[in-house]
């Protein structure tokens, strides 16, 4: 039997806007969150390249970019689409409720 998968707080959903990531911490894991395409992702904030804050880039198409060398990432997937990038970075579970965008630890990919 599974573990019951325990969500947190990470930030209000009034406090995202489209397309701009907002980097939080939670349980000393810095993870980046983004509403773009009507949804919202959580996505390990550090670059599997380089160890940079993903939540600098930029964000198109369900992609985040790393601002150094340019690898982007799927948001939904954490799969890199382009190099210097060859590992994937880990994606967290999502729920809205009310104003508030829960986020769990326990990884999707």
């Amino acid at each position: 039997m599974t573990a019951p998968t325990a969500f947190v707080r990470a930030c209000g959903l009034s406090e995202l806007e489209d397309d701009t990531p907002k980097r939080v911490e939670l349980d000393g894991t810095p993870v980046s969150v983004v509403r773009t395409e009507g949804e919202v992702f959580a996505i390990y904030d550090i670059c599997s390249h380089a160890n940079v804050s993903l939540s600098e880039g930029e964000v198109e198409d369900c992609q985040i970019e790393c601002w150094l060398h340019g690898s982007s990432f799927d948001l939904r997937t954490g799969k890199p689409s382009g190099l210097p990038a060859t590992r994937p970075v880990p994606v967290y579970p999502v729920k809205i409720e009310g104003d508030d965008v829960l986020v769990s630890l326990t990884q999707e990919s």
